[in-house]
């Protein structure tokens, strides 16, 4: 993570936390992945610089509002979303997360909610499907609890070790893109080789 960030979470505590994890969850890019602010948030606490019992309330709840924030949006103004902004989701990523969740059970949002980089999409698509809040908002909590509260509880346990397991994250993401990317890559030129 960038000094800038660090002496950002570092000066305005809690606030800075929730406002970048709440920005992450309703889509807006973060130039600082939200794993690495957790672990970061955990690490602070593991030193006494945060409270961890509140900073585990902050995560939680700012995970928890962001997606709930966003699933509302998609719920009673989606075709106005839509319509107004196409470019802003790709309807390839929302054809399979509405596939996904369209079991309309809880477990397929809590799973949803756990894939890196798409996890966003899952709101947006229980929010087209109009999946009632029932099942949505604890599903969304659930995976908060888990995920972000998760990510803060390693961070405290990892302690000064945060800053090895976050340069071997970093490598390891950009292994997980170059991936990804080869796989997307091979799968065009079988489909061309069919064609």
């Amino acid at each position: 993570m960038s000094l800038t960030f660090s002496a950002y979470i570092i000066k305005y505590g809690y606030i800075a936390i929730f406002s970048l994890v709440f920005l992450q969850e309703i889509g807006v890019p973060n130039p600082v992945p939200n794993e690495l602010v957790l672990l970061f948030s955990g690490y602070l606490a593991s030193i006494g610089k945060l409270d961890f019992v509140i900073v585990l309330i902050t995560v939680i709840t700012a995970d928890t509002v962001g997606s709930s924030l966003l699933y509302i949006i998609f719920y009673y103004f989606e075709q106005r979303v839509l319509l107004k902004w196409p470019h802003v989701i790709p309807t390839s990523k929302l054809a399979y997360f509405t596939a996904r969740v369209s079991h309309k059970d809880r477990w397929s949002i809590y799973v949803g909610r756990h894939i890196p980089f798409l996890r966003g999409y899952t709101a947006v698509a229980a929010g087209l499907l109009k999946l009632p809040p029932s099942i949505f908002l604890p599903a969304v909590l659930l995976s908060a609890l888990t995920w972000s509260g998760g990510y803060v509880i390693a961070g405290k346990f990892l302690g000064h070790e945060y800053i090895d397991v976050v340069s071997k994250l970093a490598i390891g993401k950009l292994a997980l893109a170059g991936l990804v990317v080869l796989c997307i890559i091979g799968f065009f030129v079988y489909v061309c080789t069919i064609a």
